[in-house]
């Protein structure tokens, strides 16, 4: 069958209808997800506990397991729809199922089993399976090719898909953010209003890397505001070598996290900013922050063998020491310096 675009995809499910079987997969797990999620919307909100199941196939990783699996996703999508137009079965972590990493007899005979029911899929139903990246060499993403609707979900493609893949993403983290922040930050990473021809869109590493500085920023908050975004998020010019150590000693912890996020974007090396993080709390807060001093030299010394030992992304890393330094969101107490 044909591919086809996630807006697409969405434009069929906001008109009632959709294909037998679907293959969501691309390196792009929110946008995945969110299309996913998106297919319970073929059903009736009343009816959907009877007639939309997941499945998670993350455990089925030997050959007996991917065969108990295949015979519970056929059996549910062959399941007719109670009551309703359409049944929905989505598979959520289907890479381990369909390109299993051990090969078996049993898991072979299974996958037998999975291409026999794509031949001849049930009408009524739609089998969604979300993946990451498959082997396009194999057998089974074959079948898938010839008999499912293949839905690339990379990097969103213009403005509107980049608001949908922050909602989405903070979402996913327990909040809800103003759509004049999520438009700020898809702004901020470079997506255009429209699809380009040539196929050019936003900085989507960018835009994943200021999303996560602002859920850290905003941890604990039900809603993110547009004031929010432009405390973490700012202009691309790096101003101060020291603006890092400066906004932290300043409590400026949003300040301080946009500036951390232009510092690794320039080029710096993660060990340098370390290195002058680890200078701060030395210098300067035995006399600014005496009660927090040993929390910091604890959390710099963390940070240090972490980022020796692979511990995690580097960004991400510096992104907590920099919000434990600065103290979360606390403010200050009152005009000029920071009263800690």
């Amino acid at each position: 069958m044909a591919n086809q675009t996630p807006a697409a995809v969405r434009a069929r499910i906001a008109s009632g209808e959709a294909d037998p079987v679907y293959l969501l997969q691309g390196e792009d797990d929110v946008e995945r997800s969110a299309l996913a999620s998106e297919f319970v919307e073929l059903v009736e909100e009343g009816l959907r506990a009877f007639n939309v199941e997941t499945i998670h196939a993350g455990e089925m990783t030997s050959g007996d397991r991917i065969a108990e699996g295949v015979a519970s996703i056929v059996d549910a999508a062959r399941t007719l729809p109670m009551m309703a137009r359409r049944r929905v079965v989505i598979v959520a972590q289907a890479e381990t199922l369909l390109a299993p990493k051990r090969e078996s007899e049993a898991a072979a005979r299974a996958l037998e089993q999975l291409a026999a029911f794509l031949e001849k899929p049930e009408p009524l139903s739609t089998l969604v399976f979300e993946a990451s990246a498959i082997d396009r060499r194999t057998r089974v993403y074959k079948q898938l090719a010839r008999f499912a609707t293949i839905v690339d979900c990379g990097s969103p493609a213009d403005l509107a898909g980049a608001e949908r893949w922050v909602r989405a993403r903070v979402t996913a983290a327990g909040a809800e953010i103003d759509p004049a922040g999520a438009r700020a930050l898809a702004t901020l990473a470079g997506f255009p209003e429209r699809p380009q021809n040539d196929g050019k869109t936003g900085n989507v590493k960018r835009l994943r890397g200021e999303v996560d500085r602002l859920l850290l920023y905003a941890l604990g908050q039900k809603r993110i505001t547009l004031d929010d975004v432009r405390e973490v998020a700012g202009p691309a010019a790096l101003q101060d070598n020291w603006a890092i150590a400066n906004a932290i000693e300043a409590g400026q912890g949003g300040e301080a996290l946009r500036q951390l996020s232009l510092t690794l974007d320039a080029g710096a090396p993660p060990e340098k900013v370390l290195g002058q993080l680890g200078w701060l709390v030395r210098s300067k807060f035995p006399q600014v922050a005496p009660g927090e001093l040993r929390a910091a030299v604890e959390a710099v010394f963390r940070t240090d063998l972490d980022l020796k030992r692979s511990g995690g992304d580097p960004r991400v890393l510096l992104d907590r020491l920099v919000v434990e330094l600065s103290g979360g969101k606390r403010t200050r107490t009152g005009p000029g310096p920071r009263r800690w």
